[in-house]
């Protein structure tokens, strides 16, 4: 079961190693996870990155996923950019630049999301 939230932690890794506050600012992922002046300049989708970790690592001791058991184990989907990215191996401008392409990304589909969230609304009004 310990294994179960290795995909989200490394996902997390992965975002705060790409974020500006380690790249640029050279904090360290600690600090911009636990300083609240650094947290609010986060990515979006390091946030998110974030919520899904806390949510699986609760999801750990919540007794309903007891017998389901808490989320799929551990693809290994993000090894290899992990280990890169841990060693140093990587080009930091490339790697801003992927984090750009995915927060843009998660911004667009929930701004498709709130559409379709207001366009439902409206629809149920009339």
């Amino acid at each position: 079961m310990g294994a179960s939230c290795k995909d989200q932690k490394k996902a997390l890794a992965i975002c705060l190693q790409r974020s500006p506050c380690v790249l640029i600012e050279r904090n360290t992922p600690k600090d911009c996870l636990t300083k609240p002046e650094l947290k609010q300049d986060l990515p979006e989708l390091c946030k998110a990155n974030l919520r899904a970790f806390m949510e699986c690592k609760q999801g750990m001791f919540d007794m309903r996923k007891r017998m389901k058991g808490n989320a799929p184990l551990s693809t290994g989907k993000y090894d290899e950019i992990y280990e890169n990215l841990s060693s140093g191996n990587f080009d930091p401008q490339e790697e801003m630049r992927k984090l750009e392409v995915l927060n843009r990304n998660l911004s667009k589909q929930q701004q498709l999301r709130e559409k379709q969230e207001r366009e439902r609304l409206n629809g149920n009004e009339q």
